[in-house]
């Protein structure tokens, strides 16, 4: 038979029994409880007095109410988690570089149940990152001969195993709202994320985006980069001569082919929504949103951040 507490009616009874001078086994049998709990029960009560019900029943309660735990909450463990959710990082990343920096720290579900329940950041629900982005509109802007098809991309450069492999792609504002946009551009060992401005999604701006990306890193950051077919990498034998890299072009449709692209490009909607115009964003804010997004421990580097990931390898060709 499962445990239960005593009720009130058990009490009551006991009380009765008691009175009449039954002993804690012949109560025991009485309710079909053992003689351990009636005996304790009894024991709880200073034996000067008599055994009262409502007395007990009473004295149960306040004991219930004392035996909540205090839980794991703590107002310095707090303010870890809530600077950690201000630099937009997610409940998971947050315990997994705490666990990995030694400190004890609680599941990262717990995390979400206290934010749900208001303590931290006072339940402001706007801290956590979201997911799922729309279906992009079809190319109208025509079509170009494309280059090498990604079916002739090495190997290495799709399982991630050497450095220096990118992907590009862009981001625009609300269609007829601006001609603003910015050339996003992901290494793929290593997630560096970055992106530069543009004043329209022509060919030549993603030219020199790309010559102003490039120039950020040392000689060998950039060996090949894998593109969709829109109508700005039209501009790709230029970049090939320019800086001696190979260009590759994904599957019409194929939008996973460019997976790191495309998610990156998710995060950064995070900060600039839909309809956002981009030739009105400052270069403060964007580089803001790119160090915010960079310097976030990812679980597919092992919980180091992609700036970290990235310096190690430019440490190896310098």
């Amino acid at each position: 038979m499962s445990y239960s507490h005593l009720s009130i009616i058990e009490r009551s009874k006991l009380e009765i029994l008691h009175q009449q001078g039954k002993s804690a086994r012949a109560i025991a049998k009485e309710l079909g409880r053992h003689h351990a709990t009636i005996s304790r029960e009894l024991q709880r009560h200073d034996e000067q007095k008599a055994y009262h019900a409502e007395r007990s029943q009473e004295s149960y309660h306040q004991r219930r109410k004392a035996s909540i735990p205090a839980g794991k909450w703590t107002a310095k463990q707090a303010a870890v988690i809530e600077e950690k959710l201000q630099a937009t990082w997610s409940p998971e990343q947050i315990v997994e570089r705490l666990r990995q920096e030694g400190q004890r720290v609680v599941c990262f579900k717990t995390i979400y149940r206290w934010l749900y329940a208001g303590l931290l950041v006072r339940g402001t629900l706007t801290v956590l990152r979201h997911k799922g982005k729309r279906q992009k509109p079809a190319e109208t802007r025509g079509k170009f001969t494309v280059g090498k098809p990604i079916s002739k991309r090495p190997k290495d450069v799709r399982s991630r195993e050497t450095f220096g492999h990118w992907e590009l792609d862009t981001v625009v504002s609300s269609r007829g709202k601006s001609k603003g946009c910015v050339a996003t551009f992901i290494e793929r060992k290593t997630r560096l994320y970055t992106a530069i401005k543009m004043p329209d999604r022509t060919a030549l701006s993603m030219e020199i985006a790309f010559g102003v990306a490039a120039s950020q890193y040392p000689t060998g950051a950039f060996q090949t980069a894998t593109a969709d077919r829109g109508k700005e990498f039209a501009c790709y034998p230029s970049l090939e001569a320019t800086h001696g890299i190979q260009v590759y072009f994904a599957d019409p449709y194929s939008s996973w082919q460019r997976g790191s692209n495309e998610n990156a490009n998710g995060l950064l909607r995070e900060f600039f929504p839909k309809g956002t115009d981009f030739a009105h964003i400052t270069d403060e804010d964007l580089e803001n949103a790119l160090h915010l997004i960079n310097h976030r421990p990812r679980k597919c580097l092992g919980w180091k951040t992609a700036h970290e990931s990235f310096s190690e390898e430019l440490s190896h060709l310098a």
